[in-house]
């Protein structure tokens, strides 16, 4: 099995720098709903979830029709997946381990396209060569887990553009979006009613801290292909709570300014922090920063109480690189005291 971060049931009482989530954790609104919501979990969730993909809808500024809702941006990955059955997949590394695994599920053949050190692991002009009649879809991340950088939005768009030509779908993950200062220059979103072959890929795990309920959803015009997926995907997948919490999260607009105010100020500090302990730091366009150190560091940071994410089990990396989350400023302070020793033994 792959190994993730955020595995607090083996690594107790270590502080959590391995998951990307929200420090603030939870807004109130939402976990009151999701609270609330468990006396009416005696009955099946709407299979449909109709009131939560109307409060997406209204959101994003899309039409109800165009979203599919799935347990969790995984799910969603792998209903896509089944739907499309594509028989060719393009794909950059290193990446999010889950579009290998929903890929090879369906046995497609994956043409992976490195990102290399020397250019800081990002996406570049010649990618778009690599899309061809024969290629079933395109996978990216934006900004890219686990190296934190942005594809520029030209490049994005011209993807998007070669994949219709070429006939091909891209899956654009655009999960950490919600972080992004300027995000509206950085999403496909307004893309979507003119280019059906776009799917974009969002979830509230990050932002608002929802992880364990697992709620994340599809956009796409096409709505043949929103309709199989619903037809491949198991009844019931998105559960009471997570229904409701769902719908009180897209009302959360202040926690989400607040949260995006507080988690570049915090991301300031450990970005000063890691050049200062002489580390390499590649990207940290979302809530968590990719570098480089010494191999070794996340067994010496585990002894003075820090849990990180190594990357090394990525493809495309090696050992030495690794993801941090950023979290609030007490936590920061003491990572960063506890970095410079592990560091500088």
């Amino acid at each position: 099995m792959h190994k993730h971060g955020g595995d607090i049931y083996r690594n107790q009482g270590l502080v959590d720098y391995s998951a990307n989530i929200n420090f603030f954790g939870m807004p109130e609104g939402v976990r009151q709903a999701a609270k609330d919501a468990i006396d009416a979990s005696v009955w099946y969730p709407d299979p449909e979830c109709e009131a939560l993909k109307d409060a997406i809808a209204k959101k994003e500024g899309v039409p109800t029709e165009w979203i599919f809702c799935g347990n969790g941006a995984a799910d969603v990955i792998f209903s896509f997946v089944l739907a499309l059955k594509p028989g060719k997949a393009l794909l950059p590394v290193p990446s999010f381990y889950e579009y290998r695994q929903a890929l090879e599920s369906v046995d497609c053949r994956l043409q992976e396209v490195i990102l290399r050190e020397e250019e800081d692991f990002c996406l570049q002009d010649t990618f778009l060569e690599q899309i061809q009649e024969d290629t079933d879809v395109v996978v990216l991340c934006n900004p890219n887990n686990p190296t934190g950088q942005l594809i520029d939005q030209k490049l994005s768009e011209q993807i998007a553009e070669r994949c219709a030509k070429s006939g091909s779908y891209l899956l654009m993950d655009e999960c950490f979006h919600d972080f992004l200062e300027d995000g509206q220059q950085h999403t496909l979103v307004p893309k979507l009613g003119q280019n059906a072959k776009i799917f974009v890929l969002k979830a509230f795990t990050k932002m608002y801290g929802m992880a364990g309920l697992r709620l994340g959803y599809g956009i796409c015009s096409d709505t043949a292909l929103i309709r199989r997926m619903e037809a491949v995907s198991q009844p019931w997948n998105v559960s009471v709570p997570a229904q409701a919490a769902g719908i009180a999260a897209t009302k959360e607009e202040e926690f989400v300014q607040k949260s995006r105010t507080l988690m570049a100020e915090q991301k300031a500090v450990l970005l000063a922090g890691l050049r200062d302990a002489g580390l390499n730091v590649y990207g940290f366009a979302a809530n968590y920063i990719f570098f480089q150190a010494k191999p070794g560091l996340e067994e010496r940071l585990r002894q003075k109480g820090f849990m990180i994410r190594n990357c090394g089990n990525y493809d495309g990396l090696r050992e030495g690189f690794y993801r941090i989350a950023v979290r609030g400023e007490a936590d920061n302070q003491a990572f960063l005291s506890a970095l410079m020793q592990a560091e500088h033994k």
